[in-house]
């Protein structure tokens, strides 16, 4: 027994040794071999492991020493664990049985990778953890099965920017040691089911897809410190009122972006002494009163913003909240229709403001006591209201920190200051207002700040560019479109311009074959202009161009036949005299809007089966020739086209009722743009984007030429063929075009019967028929088009009833006219006449009335001569007579 004994004291001596040895190597092998297991599996999943950022895995025993490991002091176990960022592919995390072996993990740190599917099982299982970060991953699937309700040590959960979905479990808000939650930019939806978190000082759930109202309890969290709710379906009034007690720690709230109503006062707010930041922002049914209430608030705001919100009107007019706020640095009061003059108070010496928004009221006023010297501010935007005044010479003093300056859509007049080439302003928005004379030169080549220039719709003129050749190193985009300026492009165009928009003023002459050769330009906008000559080869060489617009000039010839394909999305070269076959340079495979219309092209439309990506086609008003092939529909994603005014012959296809017509959910993305976003703060504010769209396209429907641009699709879809030399049947099949608004074949020679199957396009809101050799009666399941507007069958061999019932019971005689058999069976039974006059009129006749009524002449005549010489009555009067 005591042989055993010794043994097992030996053995007991031995393990404590080794335990002791390999604690003061500072790391224990099962830890070792877990890292190794996770760096194995980074090793196949991410594929170089190596060479990233934990490459000191490995190297030595000591795994405390390695890269984004720290070791507990006392037990020498690991502690935390940093893996972010390493850019890799890391699929199947819960894979990963090596995070298991580190029992004691404290910290974890796998942000800013590429984690897909869910939240590794593993993590659940790690009960000493107190720190998860999974931020900015791709994982998905819902917080229910991921056993995070059994991390009771759990103080800061961070799962933003990933895919997240399915409801918020009301488990994760009862971990007892909860501080810091953040859910921000998931697919979370259902309602916020807070209970207790009583220890809670974070809760960021911005950008989800949360519903029902506001909990009360949200606001009663003794340790809140900063809510973000904001970019939600949340609705409802803010519980709080001005009984209510909030916490004291409070800093900030930011609910911005949701459908909150009701009423919200400040002065509820009382008892929340450290609050810093206020957002309130695009609720536009949320009335916001900023009344004090003989009260001076204990808090000192620095952001506060209440865009497109029920606001006060008073807090321009009647500034007493405002001016008790000494170190407000971001200010966003824009979209309130706000009446009053500009608040010049807020430009005084002892301002802070960084940014300032006040766009898109109802100011007026003059700017002359607005500039004064402010050091901090950087963004100025008083766009959208009535302003009138000019700009100070001295503006670059005044505000030497300025980055962005809008002033558009104002009543600004005089000349631009040179001085703003010595400014730090990256953007400057003049545009829309009442500028005159000639632009200095140095905002094109000695602005070194300047990244966009805008001042479009002025009176602004002079020589176009003021003939400039070098463009400054950052100018990224100019636009000087709509003002008075002349002359032709200058030669030897050189810089990294990636936008250029000059339409619409009274440029001549040839381009400059050096304009094609601006290697970063991405979109170019010449239209309405004077320019002539042919469209130079040069232009092929624009590798990066998406938005071409040269409509409305005077070129000729040709277009080029590129050997590389552009990237065009957008090109219009419509109301010019360009004549040939439409060349390769049209066959982008990404281009979404093709205008060629009010041209001379020739050939045939075989080529636009290429244009897979296809939204807006618009081809009328040339000399295609040739018959509408099935091809065209391949173009799946078309939701406008427009081939009238040609030569094109042949039938219809009926493959052409398959064609959706309808909006593809990224219409909206897939529309061209390109654009730049600046950033004074974090995301909430001082944010400002500046992005350029083609002007858009013209598309006749209801006898008018309407304008559309981005958001097109929820207002048009459409087909015109007229005008050309169609003939057949329509086909049965374009009734399925249940999302078609407008439908034009009239001016054609098609045969045959109205088809029935017409009833079914029910969104349809102009028809245009007329001007064909259609036969047969007006289809009765036509008057079940609630939508239609305008409706044409006029000038073909109808015959048969003028419908009464319905939306066509509604249109005149003009809709009709020219169907010699149509006639209304109400109770006038007069034909249309075929000249086009009233059905009414004295000279109308119908052969079937005289036949009837000489045969009841005829009868009448018999019937009186027997009833005188047959019967006894009549034989006693005539005797009588």
């Amino acid at each position: 027994m005591d042989y055993y004994l010794s043994w097992r004291c030996l053995l007991l001596v031995l393990c404590t040794l080794n335990s002791m040895f390999l604690s003061c190597s500072g790391c224990f092998l099962e830890q070792r071999a877990s890292l190794m297991d996770i760096s194995s599996r980074l090793i196949i999943f991410g594929h170089d492991y190596e060479n990233q950022m934990h490459s000191s895995w490995g190297v030595g025993d000591d795994c405390c020493s390695w890269k984004g490991i720290t070791c507990d002091n006392s037990t020498g176990l690991i502690s935390h664990l940093d893996l972010s960022p390493i850019d890799q592919d890391m699929d199947h995390m819960e894979e990963m049985e090596g995070l298991q072996g580190l029992s004691k993990l404290k910290y974890l740190d796998l942000s800013f990778n590429s984690l897909l599917g869910g939240i590794p099982g593993s993590v659940g299982k790690l009960v000493s953890l107190e720190v998860i970060n999974l931020n900015g991953n791709v994982m998905g699937g819902t917080l229910h099965s991921t056993g995070l309700r059994n991390l009771h040590n759990l103080r800061e959960l961070h799962l933003g920017s990933n895919e997240l979905s399915g409801s918020l479990p009301a488990s994760l808000f009862a971990l007892p040691r909860l501080e810091y939650l953040d859910l921000s930019d998931n697919l979370l939806h259902g309602h916020i089911p807070i209970n207790s978190s009583w220890n809670l000082r974070e809760l960021r759930l911005r950008s989800n897809k949360l519903s029902g109202s506001i909990p009360a309890s949200v606001f009663a969290l003794p340790c809140l410190e900063y809510l973000d709710l904001s970019d939600n379906l949340l609705q409802g009034y803010v519980p709080i009122n001005s009984s209510s007690k909030c916490s004291s720690l409070l800093q900030t709230i930011r609910l911005s972006k949701n459908k909150l109503s009701g009423k919200f006062s400040f002065f509820w707010l009382r008892n929340c002494v450290k609050l810093k930041q206020i957002d309130l922002s695009r609720n536009t049914d949320l009335v916001v009163q900023v009344e004090l209430h003989g009260w001076v608030p204990k808090f000192q705001l620095n952001t506060l913003r209440l865009s497109w919100c029920n606001l006060d009107k008073s807090m321009i007019t009647e500034p007493n909240f405002l001016r008790t706020q000494h170190h407000l640095r971001f200010l966003d009061l824009s979209n309130n229709n706000l009446p009053g003059n500009m608040p010049d108070w807020l430009f005084t010496n002892e301002a802070t403001l960084v940014y300032l928004n006040l766009a898109n009221n109802s100011l007026v006023g003059s700017l002359d006591r607005v500039w004064q010297h402010q050091t901090y501010l950087k963004q100025v935007n008083i766009s959208l209201n009535l302003v009138e005044g000019q700009l100070p010479a001295n503006i670059s003093l005044m505000f030497p920190n300025l980055t962005i300056l809008d002033v558009s859509h104002n009543i600004i007049s005089g000349t631009i200051p040179p001085s703003l080439c010595n400014s730090s302003i990256q953007l400057m928005d003049l545009s829309n207002n009442r500028f005159t004379g000639e632009v200095p030169s140095c905002l094109f080549t000695d602005f070194y700040a300047l990244n966009v220039l805008k001042l479009s719709n002025n009176s602004l003129g002079g020589k176009i560019l003021d003939g400039v050749s070098s463009f400054s190193g950052h100018l990224w985009a100019i636009y000087l479109d709509n003002n008075k300026f002349e002359g032709t492009l200058p030669r030897n165009l050189s810089g990294d311009i990636a936008l250029m928009d000059l339409h619409g003023n009274k440029m001549s002459g040839e381009l400059s074959t050096s304009l094609w050769f601006l290697p970063s330009l991405e979109a170019l906008s010449l239209s309405c202009n004077g320019l002539t000559g042919a469209i130079h080869p040069g232009i092929c060489t624009l590798t990066k161009l998406r938005i071409l617009d040269l409509s409305e000039n005077y070129f000729t010839g040709h277009i080029p036949n590129c050997s590389t394909v552009l990237p065009l999305e957008f090109l219009s070269v419509s109301g010019n005299s360009l004549s040939g076959f439409p060349s390769a340079f049209f066959f982008s495979s990404s281009i979404t809007a093709l205008d060629l219309s009010h041209n001379q092209f020739t050939g045939n439309l075989e080529w636009a089966q290429y244009l897979s990506q296809i939204s807006v086609l618009l081809l009328s008003r040339n000399k295609f020739v040739g018959q509408i092939s099935s091809n065209l529909c391949r173009l799946q994603r078309l939701s406008i086209i427009d081939i009238s005014h040609n030569i094109l012959s042949g039938s219809i296809p009926p493959c052409i009722g398959g064609i959706a017509l309808e909006d593809p959910d990224d219409y909206e993305y897939g529309w061209p743009s390109i654009g730049i976003t600046y950033s004074t703060g974090d995301y909430a504010v001082g944010m400002y984007s500046s992005h350029y769209e083609p002007q858009g396209f013209t598309f006749t429907t209801k006898g008018n030429s309407y304008t559309y641009g981005q958001n097109f699709f929820m207002w048009m879809s459409g087909i015109d063929f007229s005008s050309n030399m169609l003939s057949g049947d329509i086909p049965k099949e374009m009734g399925n075009l249940s999302h078609i608004k407008s439908l034009n074949l009239s001016n054609n020679f098609l045969t045959g019967l109205i088809p029935t199957t017409f009833g079914n396009m029910s969104e349809i809101e102009s028809l245009d028929l007329s001007g064909n050799k259609l036969d047969g009666t007006i289809p009765w399941q036509l008057t079940r088009l609630s939508s239609l507007e305008v409706f044409s069958v006029a000038y073909n061999n109808l015959s048969g009833c003028l419908p009464a019932t319905g939306q066509l019971g509604t249109f005149d005689v003009d809709s009709y006219r020219g169907n010699g058999n149509l006639r209304s069976c109400t109770s006038s039974s007069y034909p249309v006449a075929r000249n086009g006059t009233g059905g009414n009129a004295r000279g109308d006749s119908d052969p079937i009335i005289y036949v009837v009524t000489a045969v009841s002449f005829v009868l009448a005549f018999w019937a009186t001569i027997t009833f005188v010489f047959c019967h006894p009555f009549g034989q006693r009067v005539i005797l009588k007579l």
